[in-house]
């Protein structure tokens, strides 16, 4: 089997939703001596882009979504180890450490939760905080653990003020070029995003994944 072979066979498998299978391939992939981020990008993250591109428009849904979540944490537990050392983002700001909240005042976190998983399988480190998260908490915690993004989550439309005090916040405490700022929820748009004066925002867990990855590159 060519690289490209065992490439394309790990992309397959992430948009299938075929754990045994992704994490099978990426270990022949290893043995066959193919660069761990090669794998990452063009095989593992190339089809959580393309499981993104069909989630929007309809042609997957929230069970497809979580299937390739899975699929991804079970090829990264296998592809991990040799990333050890390896710099995944070439982002100017460092590793991957991100922190991730649904704001203060609302308590919806499903898809807090699959974004928080993806990005955990794409090999971020990521810390929780749940829901209904004050201001201050995530921002002491993004200090804390030496995170680089930043990304909250809000449902209802009252608690979307929230995601501006934030951005506010970290105006006010001299933080704001020290992280990207992701926000997003159901009535999130990238018009609001820009409007806050948040980096970005993502329609779904796969492009949230994309997003993190493109954003820490130009960082």
């Amino acid at each position: 089997m060519t690289d490209n072979e065992l490439i394309s066979q790990i992309t397959q498998a992430v948009m299938d939703g075929e754990a045994g299978i992704a994490s099978e391939t990426t270990r022949l992939a290893l043995e066959a001596g193919l660069d761990p981020l090669s794998i990452l990008n063009d095989g593992l993250m190339a089809g959580a882009d393309e499981v993104g591109k069909r989630f929007e428009s309809g042609e997957f849904f929230l069970p497809e979504l979580m299937l390739a979540g899975r699929a991804l944490k079970a090829a990264m537990e296998v592809l991990n180890p040799s990333l050890a050392g390896k710099n995944l983002t070439s982002g100017g700001r460092g590793g991957g450490r991100v922190v991730i909240a649904t704001v203060q005042t609302d308590i919806h976190d499903i898809g807090k939760n699959i974004v928080a998983s993806m990005l955990t399988a794409a090999g971020y480190t990521v810390t929780d905080l749940g829901v209904d998260v004050p201001l201050k908490t995530i921002v002491d915690k993004a200090e804390e653990v030496g995170a680089q993004i930043i990304a909250i989550s809000a449902l209802l439309t009252t608690s979307m003020p929230y995601m501006k005090d934030l951005v506010g916040l970290l105006v006010g405490r001299g933080l704001r070029q020290k992280y990207i700022v992701l926000v997003g929820g159901a009535s999130v748009t990238e018009a609001w995003a820009r409007d806050i004066g948040a980096d970005g925002t993502a329609r779904n867990a796969a492009q949230a994944v994309t997003l993190v990855r493109e954003l820490l590159k130009t960082a």
